[in-house]
């Protein structure tokens, strides 16, 4: 314990001193207030129970060990090492000679470490299996050049990448192996991880990751370990390359990305990552030169896949934002649907146009049987201060959101439409830039934005499908600078769904889908929009990057009479028929392990 708390307070020093106190507190304040919304201790005790229900015991263990596969590749596990402290060395090598699954070669290269016990300790593994290979270098080539040299001793189907102090679950390798054979076209696989203590004795910091998402990836390496490639796969792309140290592997699986042919993310934890003194597990950035190599990594990406972009820093350390460069002017139609509420609609159109610094757009209000004489005066009054403004009527009595939204949508002259609550207000000016870089992408239908309630919590971070029965609103309540679960509230990502509230789609799209479903009269028909257009091969892309305020109680109500529950009752019967492939296969943005009965992403034990 005093031996943890030493090491934290040297890495605390040293991240004031390359970072400054300022960046320091506030990634101290930003862990506090993860901390008073999820009950740390309360997590830590939740993932011990976690680990003891859903990890295999020992009758399993025994059985793992006698499965024989229809197909047994074999997986080379790359290391390279130089001078790593003695325990770390036999627990790494250890972790893989207990394997449950059997063909297997640990591929070592060490680069002369100045230790001569590492090279005592490697012979003697390497002398009592056989399936460990073991190089020893005339001098230390670095990160890229050391594990280029264990590569070349490969001879495995697979690789896998494993660091000289962390260590692998007993049943990572046979986690991976059945995967390839539900899956032989699987060339990229990738699992769950968490953090393992100094003395090996605790595990934490579990992160349980989405599928394969590229704004994500392209945000930070999410993937990280434990990253497994189909030998074919490096062969095409080529290794670890030089010039990227402290993120090679970073670089490696975005070359992986671009080429693989199938990318499967296994959600166990296969892989336990060791916090120790000079380990990033401990703080992002606690390596600073392997930042500075990340956003190397990812200007090549972006000019390698053809996207024009330039790559900022993130809104915290380790996090990147890709800020993607208009190749055209496009109008945006502008859509809200109004009945009444003079003064939200002011508060949005005034917050629109006194802010956007996008200046090509129109704004079509969809009348819906307001009462109040002053709302048309209202109207008469934006015709007349901006010009931008049409208002068309929408006569049908009953209201239906997808209806609404359809017919305005026939009155829209961009190419852009943007569905918008009358109900938000605009935060930052360059919003719609930070939508519309995206959704110029030929392979995203559509953008979210992040909202938050007038008291500055989170009302939507994208919308996570399955979650308290039907679809939930991810980090729902989470303090606003808050980065949320393993900084998800601060990353550029894709999601399943976004919010109609704010939702960007190319007018293309829109029709190919065929707009939003009628039958979903008021709830759920932008889900399902969503989930219909992501059906077409599209990305739904959500970004931190916009930011707008949502009075959502003030326009929706609530579900109180016996009518409004009758029909939200219908349209959820509907969604979970229209979608139950998801319900049942889960949302593949969030992670079995995490629960569907809360929005904040807390561990999932039953």
């Amino acid at each position: 314990m005093y031996k943890t708390i030493k090491t934290k307070i040297k890495i605390s020093i040293s991240y004031i001193k390359i970072n400054g106190f300022r960046r320091f507190l506030k990634k101290v304040l930003q862990k506090i207030s993860i901390k008073s919304i999820s009950s740390f201790y309360s997590q830590k005790k939740l993932y011990s129970i976690f680990i003891a229900k859903r990890e295999p015991g020992s009758k399993e263990i025994l059985l793992q060990t006698n499965t024989i596969f229809p197909l047994s590749p074999k997986i080379s596990i790359i290391c390279p090492v130089y001078n790593t402290p003695e325990s770390f060395l036999k627990e790494m090598v250890r972790s893989v000679i207990n394997q449950t699954y059997s063909n297997w070669e640990l591929c070592l290269s060490d680069g002369n470490s100045t230790n001569e016990n590492i090279r005592k300790i490697l012979n003697n593994y390497k002398d009592g299996d056989k399936r460990i290979k073991v190089k020893f270098l005339n001098k230390n080539l670095g990160i890229v050049g050391n594990s280029n040299e264990a590569l070349k001793l490969a001879t495995g189907d697979y690789i896998g990448l494993l660091d000289h102090d962390d260590t692998l679950a007993p049943f990572a390798l046979f986690e991976i192996v059945k995967t390839i054979n539900k899956n032989h076209d699987a060339d990229f696989i990738y699992s769950d991880e968490d953090k393992l203590s100094e003395d090996g004795k605790r595990r934490f910091s579990h992160n349980f990751k989405p599928d394969f998402s590229p704004d994500l990836l392209r945000s930070h390496n999410y993937i990280c370990h434990f990253s497994v490639f189909k030998k074919e796969l490096l062969n095409n792309i080529g290794f670890f390359n030089e010039g990227y140290e402290g993120s090679q592997d970073y670089d490696l699986i975005l070359r992986a990305s671009e080429k693989a042919k199938k990318i499967i993310h296994i959600p166990k934890v296969l892989y336990h990552w060791r916090v120790s003194q000079n380990s990033t597990a401990m703080w992002a950035d606690s390596k600073t030169y392997a930042y500075i190599s990340a956003k190397k990594v990812l200007k090549e990406h972006l000019k390698r896949i053809n996207l024009d972009g330039k790559v900022n820093d993130g809104l915290s350390g380790g996090l990147h934002n890709i800020t993607y460069v208009l190749n055209q002017n496009p109008l945006i139609s502008v859509i809200i649907p109004n009945k009444d509420h003079e003064e939200d609609l002011k508060r949005c159109i005034s917050s629109i146009m006194e802010k956007s610094t996008y200046k090509n757009f129109e704004i079509i209000i969809a009348e819906n049987n307001s009462e109040h004489k002053s709302t048309f005066e209202f109207y008469d009054s934006l015709i007349s201060k901006y010009g931008k403004i049409k208002i068309i009527n929408w006569d049908d009595k009953l209201f239906n959101y997808s209806s609404v939204n359809n017919y305005a949508a026939e009155f829209a002259n961009g190419d852009i439409f943007l569905f918008l609550n009358n109900d938000t207000e605009v935060i930052n000016n360059d919003w719609l830039e930070r939508m519309l870089g995206h959704v110029q992408r030929k392979e995203v239908g559509a953008v979210g934005a992040k909202l938050y309630y007038p008291n500055n919590t989170v009302q939507h971070g994208g919308v996570i499908v399955g979650l308290v029965g039907v679809a939930g609103h991810s980090h729902k309540g989470f303090p606003r600078d808050s980065c949320g679960y393993m900084q998800r509230l601060c990353a550029v990502q894709n999601l399943s769904a976004v919010t109609g509230a704010c939702f960007m789609v190319k007018k293309e799209v829109f029709k190919e889908v065929n707009g939003f479903d009628e039958d979903f009269i008021l709830a759920y028909g932008d889900i399902d929009l969503c989930l219909k257009i992501r059906s077409k091969g599209y990305l739904i892309v959500w970004t931190p990057f916009a930011e707008l305020y949502h009075y959502e109680s003030i326009t929706r109500g609530y579900e109180d009479t016996p009518e409004k529950r009758e029909r939200v009752n219908r349209e959820i019967k509907l969604f979970h028929n229209k979608w139950q492939y998801i319900f049942e296969e889960g949302d593949p943005y969030y992670n079995i392990n995490l629960t569907k009965n809360k929005e904040d992403f807390s561990i999932a034990i039953d």
